[in-house]
Protein backbone atom coordinates (compact mmCIF):
# COMPACT_ATOMS: atom_id res chain seq x y z
CA UNK A 1 0.00 0.00 0.00
CA UNK A 2 2.67 2.53 0.96
CA UNK A 3 4.64 1.81 -2.19
CA UNK A 4 1.55 2.25 -4.39
CA UNK A 5 0.59 5.54 -2.72
CA UNK A 6 4.10 6.82 -3.36
CA UNK A 7 4.30 5.40 -6.91
CA UNK A 8 1.07 7.09 -8.06
CA UNK A 9 2.17 10.35 -6.40
CA UNK A 10 -0.55 10.64 -3.78
CA UNK A 11 2.22 10.99 -1.17
CA UNK A 12 5.44 12.92 -1.70
CA UNK A 13 7.69 10.32 -0.08
CA UNK A 14 7.36 6.69 0.80
CA UNK A 15 7.98 7.63 4.42
CA UNK A 16 4.93 9.91 4.31
CA UNK A 17 2.87 7.08 2.84
CA UNK A 18 4.01 4.67 5.56
CA UNK A 19 3.26 7.23 8.28
CA UNK A 20 -0.22 7.84 6.86
CA UNK A 21 -0.96 4.10 6.88
CA UNK A 22 0.31 3.65 10.43
CA UNK A 23 -1.69 6.65 11.65
CA UNK A 24 -4.89 5.16 10.26
CA UNK A 25 -5.36 7.76 7.52
CA UNK A 26 -5.53 5.16 4.74
CA UNK A 27 -8.41 2.74 4.18
CA UNK A 28 -8.95 0.09 1.54
CA UNK A 29 -12.65 -0.62 0.91
CA UNK A 30 -13.47 0.89 4.31
CA UNK A 31 -10.93 -1.17 6.29
CA UNK A 32 -7.77 0.33 7.81
CA UNK A 33 -4.69 -0.36 5.70
CA UNK A 34 -1.24 -1.28 6.93
CA UNK A 35 1.81 -0.17 4.94
CA UNK A 36 2.26 -3.74 3.64
CA UNK A 37 -1.41 -4.24 2.68
CA UNK A 38 -1.79 -5.52 -0.89
CA UNK A 39 -3.44 -3.32 -3.50
CA UNK A 40 -5.67 -4.84 -6.19
CA UNK A 41 -7.42 -3.46 -9.24
CA UNK A 42 -10.97 -2.31 -8.51
CA UNK A 43 -10.43 -1.51 -4.85
CA UNK A 44 -11.34 1.89 -3.40
CA UNK A 45 -8.62 3.65 -1.43
CA UNK A 46 -9.44 6.52 0.94
CA UNK A 47 -6.42 8.47 2.10
CA UNK A 48 -6.02 11.66 4.08
CA UNK A 49 -2.84 13.14 2.68
CA UNK A 50 -1.59 16.72 2.76
CA UNK A 51 -4.65 17.82 4.72
CA UNK A 52 -7.07 16.64 2.04
CA UNK A 53 -9.33 13.60 1.76
CA UNK A 54 -8.53 11.63 -1.39
CA UNK A 55 -10.83 8.87 -2.69
CA UNK A 56 -9.39 6.87 -5.58
CA UNK A 57 -10.25 3.64 -7.35
CA UNK A 58 -7.27 1.49 -8.34
CA UNK A 59 -7.13 0.80 -12.09
CA UNK A 60 -3.54 -0.42 -12.31
CA UNK A 61 -1.04 -1.66 -9.74
CA UNK A 62 2.52 -0.34 -9.99
CA UNK A 63 5.49 -0.67 -7.65
CA UNK A 64 7.91 1.86 -9.08
CA UNK A 65 7.45 5.62 -9.21
CA UNK A 66 6.60 6.81 -12.70
CA UNK A 67 5.90 10.13 -14.38
CA UNK A 68 2.85 12.12 -13.38
CA UNK A 69 0.99 11.42 -16.63
CA UNK A 70 1.39 7.66 -16.29
CA UNK A 71 0.65 7.76 -12.55
CA UNK A 72 -2.67 9.52 -13.23
CA UNK A 73 -3.72 6.55 -15.40
CA UNK A 74 -3.30 4.14 -12.47
CA UNK A 75 -6.33 5.41 -10.57
CA UNK A 76 -9.70 7.10 -11.00
CA UNK A 77 -9.97 10.13 -8.76
CA UNK A 78 -13.34 10.27 -7.00
CA UNK A 79 -12.24 12.81 -4.39
CA UNK A 80 -14.57 15.61 -3.34
CA UNK A 81 -13.44 19.00 -4.66
CA UNK A 82 -11.11 20.91 -2.35
CA UNK A 83 -12.76 23.63 -0.27
CA UNK A 84 -12.61 27.08 -1.85
CA UNK A 85 -9.86 29.34 -0.64
CA UNK A 86 -11.00 32.20 1.51
CA UNK A 87 -10.50 35.60 -0.01
CA UNK A 88 -7.91 37.59 1.85
CA UNK A 89 -8.28 41.23 2.72
CA UNK A 90 -5.90 44.00 1.82
CA UNK A 91 -2.23 43.38 2.41
CA UNK A 92 -0.01 46.00 4.01
CA UNK A 93 3.58 46.27 2.82
CA UNK A 94 6.31 48.62 3.94
CA UNK A 95 7.28 51.45 1.65
CA UNK A 96 10.67 50.77 0.10
CA UNK A 97 13.42 52.89 1.61
CA UNK A 98 11.41 53.88 4.68
CA UNK A 99 14.00 52.31 6.95
CA UNK A 100 13.52 50.53 10.21
CA UNK A 101 10.22 51.19 12.06
CA UNK A 102 10.41 53.62 14.96
CA UNK A 103 8.92 52.89 18.34
CA UNK A 104 5.82 54.85 17.34
CA UNK A 105 5.57 52.90 14.06
CA UNK A 106 5.88 49.64 16.00
CA UNK A 107 2.94 50.62 18.22
CA UNK A 108 0.89 51.44 15.13
CA UNK A 109 1.82 48.10 13.57
CA UNK A 110 0.64 46.33 16.73
CA UNK A 111 -2.60 48.31 16.51
CA UNK A 112 -2.88 47.24 12.87
CA UNK A 113 -2.72 43.58 13.86
CA UNK A 114 -5.34 44.01 16.57
CA UNK A 115 -7.94 46.31 15.02
CA UNK A 116 -7.52 46.60 11.28
CA UNK A 117 -5.69 48.82 8.86
CA UNK A 118 -5.40 52.44 10.03
CA UNK A 119 -3.93 55.14 7.81
CA UNK A 120 -0.19 54.69 8.30
CA UNK A 121 2.21 56.85 6.28
CA UNK A 122 4.91 54.19 6.05
CA UNK A 123 2.62 51.42 4.68
CA UNK A 124 1.26 50.85 1.20
CA UNK A 125 -2.09 49.03 1.26
CA UNK A 126 -2.53 46.73 -1.71
CA UNK A 127 -5.87 45.03 -2.45
CA UNK A 128 -5.36 41.45 -3.59
CA UNK A 129 -8.15 39.44 -5.20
Amino acid sequence: MDRWLWAVRLCRTRTDATAACRAGHVRIDGKPAKPASPVAVGRTVRARVAGRERVVEVTRVIDKRVGAAIAAECYLDRSPPPPPREATGPVATRVAGSGRPTKRDRRRLDQLRDEGIPDLPFLDVVDEP
